[in-house]
């Protein structure tokens, strides 16, 4: 297709004058007078404008509590105050005035509930009882904090096996929680862990160990100030890592190119007005954010970065005839890697015009993208789950480490990789033990410090899990936090196994769908919040949470809890323990939840990076895991940085099909991951409504459709049909072949056997699907 007619088309979506309802075009800058303008009105419905207001202002302060809204570091002047729009809706989501207690279940049952809306569910406040379900009236009632544990264990003691049980973990728990969480389970004697990980970057935790030695981004905020170009890939910033917004921001002020590949223009990575700065302020001025911006087709990821490493190659050898060294950095490839001579045999015979077809970027787009990598010193390349969540997933990750590779740009100041995580501790919980696949030193680990040796034998993934469920061979399941059963792909099938098991319990702050989802026993247990004051038996008591960049720092509530009924995570963790195993390895699991001191203490013997843990975390701001990659340390079985090959560039066979189109699936402004605040869209457009899909103006033209035509969506599948339908086709500026809708309304046409085979990542963002008008 021509890449002039391509643009023609797009260009098209500017003067559309007639649009669909509630679909409007949206000019003004990410951030600005919107941003605190959709705060204020979020407030207001929430019922907390002082309140909030005050709350806000201890947001990510040495002495206060860490934001939930995502895991973007804080910089060294922790005393500042960074305004972040989507981190002020998620502590003011929490904060809420709002309040779901026994008295509202008496007037809701759950079959009443199931009609509603996840925003609707989740806007109706915080949870302030333990709650069980009873059959009989059909509604949640009360319990007792010990009579809950007791059913806990009695189902727990029931199972034929403690591999009969799953026990998944949301990234809001802190590291404390998450630690005792997996104490308790590897006690019982599983390592079932599936966790909201596997759903986003697990693709990083088993790509870049095979590249780089870790699973972990190597860059710190510093090196944003040093680096000499940024290379963003399939992110979404504004919305989904907002505060990184302010780093973006003060790189493009002081000239730093930022190339950004993603098959949406996001308005955040467009141009970005600070609430913090003055002058945009008063002058309703704005920063441009991407020097340059490369629509990348859905899934041409692959064949973008390979096309970008061929040009390197033939600017090598290019610069090495006229005399020159080269353009790739031969010291740092000789000394500290291997694998080139194969990475570049594939890349060579990777052929231009299938490069160019399957990215849909023209040569001249990446040259000019290249032009700015040989230029730059340092770069920092960061990328989201636009990159992980694919069929081929872990290659994608693999192959941006390759590309930094070919300059040295890992382990040196201003340079390096950065995965960019969404829940602010979804990091930590990995680097404390969440993990189904235990190593050697996590078990040497755990038995240096209580005693026993956990189990060695992997066990599941979220996948594998919810497989195991709907199989009827995992019977429980406890969940500490999160929605799981929206989270996860085909949701018919997985609401159906849910409802077989026969007990399942959530640790939350608010009412979900998952929650209605019954088992023979369902159990809710309220949670505090990041904000809420947590005192236990010795005094006041704070936890840690692990951001993106390794730093580890306190997080303190301070406000009265909504209800006296609550508890934190790791008492109740606790609890659950010492009813199900007694004295089961001498664990003392009250001590621990009277003093989260203890837990840290025998987090620091299994893991020594934590090494004078409760010494350190009272240091402001935290303090720096040890990155091994980060000072040129290769933890890989060679001992060095390795160059690896991801044959071909197809991501889905089934993307062959002449009428294929690849679905991505994205969060809109007014959520974060499953949580619904609101249905507008602003910076895309979208009021009032979420049932829509994006679409490039030739691709429904050549399907007989127009701007507005109501659709169905059916997943390509030789698995049985998926589909939804009745959904609003929106011309958008999108690639042709690509297709955009929101999660989680479109995991209904993805399959559970749609992820990456080497890492479980389910391919949330590239589903081949077949559009057609409804009928």
């Amino acid at each position: 297709m021509n890449a002039r007619f391509v643009e023609t088309q797009l260009q098209g979506d500017v003067h559309e004058q007639k649009r669909p309802d509630g679909i409007e075009r949206h000019t003004a800058p990410a951030g600005g007078w919107g941003a605190l303008k959709a705060v204020a009105k979020t407030l207001a419905h929430q019922q907390i404008i002082a309140e909030g207001a005050v709350t806000l202002l201890k947001a990510n302060q040495p002495n206060g509590f860490d934001c939930p809204g995502c895991a973007w570091p804080d910089p060294k002047h922790t005393s500042s105050f960074e305004f972040c729009e989507n981190g002020a809706k998620a502590i003011t989501w929490e904060l809420t005035a709002k309040r779901v207690g026994p008295d509202f279940f008496a007037s809701h049952s759950v079959t009443d509930l199931w009609d509603w809306s996840d925003h609707k569910l989740e806007d109706q406040g915080r949870l302030t009882h333990p709650l069980i379900y009873d059959h009989c009236s059909d509604r949640y009632i009360a319990i007792e904090w010990e009579d809950a544990f007791n059913r806990i264990a009695a189902g727990l003691n029931s199972l034929p096996s403690p591999d009969a049980a799953e026990f998944y973990t949301s990234g809001r728990a802190s590291n404390e929680a998450a630690f005792l969480f997996q104490l308790f389970v590897r006690a019982y004697g599983t390592n079932n862990f599936p966790d909201c990980s596997n759903m986003c970057h697990e693709a990083t935790s088993v790509g870049l160990p095979l590249s780089i030695g870790v699973g972990k981004g190597t860059v710190t905020l510093e090196d944003f100030d040093n680096c000499d170009a940024i290379f963003s890939f399939g992110h979404n910033p504004g919305t989904n890592h907002p505060r990184m917004m302010t780093t973006l921001h003060e790189a493009s002020r002081r000239g730093v190119p930022i190339v950004v590949f993603n098959p949406l223009k996001e308005r955040a990575l467009e141009r970005f007005a600070a609430p913090q700065d003055p002058i945009e302020m008063t002058t309703l001025s704005s920063t441009p954010i991407a020097s340059a911006y490369h629509q990348v087709r859905t899934g041409g990821d692959l064949a973008a970065l390979k096309g970008l490493m061929k040009r390197i190659f033939e600017r090598d050898v290019a610069d090495i005839a006229s005399g020159g060294a080269g353009v790739l950095d031969r010291e740092f490839i000789a000394t500290h890697t291997i694998g080139l001579d194969a990475l570049k045999a594939d890349v060579e015979q990777t052929e231009w015009p299938e490069i160019i077809e399957k990215s849909g970027l023209s040569l001249e787009a990446l040259d000019s993208a290249v032009d700015v990598y040989l230029k730059a010193k340092n770069v920092i390349l960061c990328y989201g789950m636009g990159i992980t969540q694919h069929a081929n997933g872990t290659a994608n990750v693999q192959q941006l480490a390759n590309f930094l590779m070919l300059r040295g740009n890992i382990g040196r100041p201003g340079a390096g990789i950065c995965p960019l995580r969404g829940h602010s501790n979804v990091q930590g919980d990995r680097t404390v033990g969440i993990t189904e696949i235990p190593n050697a030193a996590l078990l040497d680990g755990m038995e240096k410090a209580f005693g026993f040796r956990p189990p060695a034998e992997k066990g599941h993934n979220a996948v594998e899990a919810i497989e195991a469920i709907i199989d009827g061979k995992s019977k429980a399941l406890i969940c500490l936090g999160g929605n799981l059963a929206v989270a996860m792909s085909d949701p018919e099938a997985t609401f159906a196994g849910m409802r077989k098991l026969d007990m399942a319990v959530h640790l939350a702050t608010k009412l979900n769908r998952s929650h209605l989802l019954l088992a023979k026993t369902s159990i809710i247990l309220p949670v505090l919040g990041r904000t809420d004051l947590d005192i236990q038996a010795t005094g006041r008591q704070s936890v840690t949470v692990e951001d993106s960049m390794s730093m580890v720092h306190a997080s303190r509530g301070f406000l009265k809890p909504p209800s006296d009924q609550l508890r934190s995570e790791p008492w109740i963790v606790a609890g659950m323990a010492r009813a199900t195993l007694g004295d089961r390895h001498g664990i003392d699991w009250e001590g621990r939840a009277a003093d989260y001191g203890l837990i840290r203490d025998k987090i620091e013997i299994v893991f020594p990076d934590f090494h004078e843990f409760n010494v350190r975390v009272k240091i402001p701001g935290g303090f720096r895991l040890t990155v091994a990659a980060s000072d040129r340390v290769w933890k890989t079985q060679s001992g060095k940085a390795e160059f690896l090959v991801a044959p071909g560039l197809d991501e889905d066979a089934r993307l062959r099909d002449p009428d294929a189109l690849v679905l991505a699936t994205v969060r809109s402004h007014d959520q974060y991951n499953t949580t619904i605040y609101g249905l507008d869209d602003r910076y895309r457009g979208v009021f009032g409504r979420r049932d829509v899909i994006f679409m490039n103006r030739y691709d429904l033209k050549t399907r007989g459709l127009a701007d507005g035509d109501l659709i169905d969506i059916e997943a390509i599948s030789g698995s049985g049909t998926r589909s939804v339908t009745g959904f609003t086709a929106v011309a958008y500026d999108i690639p042709p072949g690509s297709v955009a809708g929101y999660y989680p309304e479109m995991n209904h046409v993805i399959a559970l056997t749609d992820y990456d085979r080497k890492s479980g990542t389910p391919a949330y963002k590239g589903v081949p699907v077949r559009i057609r008008r409804s009928l």
